[in-house]
């Protein structure tokens, strides 16, 4: 694979994940989700979607934003080789945005918009033509200022609850 060497903007650093990180983006994932005020029991459903494990870090692109020397946000880009149905839905084969979230101090301050600027890189630089996103509702107008098209609403994993779909087209292939 074609590599990307991380960015520096003064001291933000975007590199591949660590094995040794799985724990901290765990906890990455369940805090910057608890920003949103999400009822307890949904974090009873999230607790495998929102964990990430060594195995997880090695199946995947996986990538960390660091401040100061401390991990403030990550993404990672899963690449289904095949259809795979989720909660009575079936999502198509290709890349997915599978996590992309920052702790809730750096929400609003640009961390998200300079790790999507990574991935639309990377994702250039791999050529990787589209990218799915099934989005967190509140973060539908992220990715839509990112440049994403709003496709349609899916099921979540949470009973009566939608996600929005979108999908980011990779220009300049």
């Amino acid at each position: 694979m074609k590599q990307l060497s991380g960015k520096t903007t003064s001291d933000l650093v975007i590199r591949a994940a660590k094995n040794d990180e799985a724990a901290a983006l765990t906890r990455i994932s369940f805090e910057a989700k608890k920003y949103w005020n999400y009822p307890e029991e949904y974090f009873k459903i999230w607790e495998k979607e929102l964990r990430v494990t060594p195995q997880y870090l090695n199946d995947n692109d996986v990538f960390v934003c660091r401040e100061n020397g401390e991990i403030v946000g990550y993404y990672s880009l899963v690449c289904m080789r095949e259809k795979m149905e989720v909660s009575g839905i079936t999502l198509s084969e290709g890349y997915w945005l599978d996590h992309m979230f920052v702790i809730p101090a750096c929400i609003g301050l640009g961390m998200g918009s300079r790790m999507f600027a990574h991935l639309y890189q990377w994702c250039k630089i791999q050529d990787i033509e589209k990218i799915h996103i099934l989005a967190d509702p509140h973060a539908k107008g992220f990715y839509e200022k990112m440049g994403c098209k709003y496709l349609m609403e899916y099921p979540s994993t949470i009973p009566g609850r939608t996600t929005p779909l979108l999908i980011m087209q990779i220009a300049g292939r």
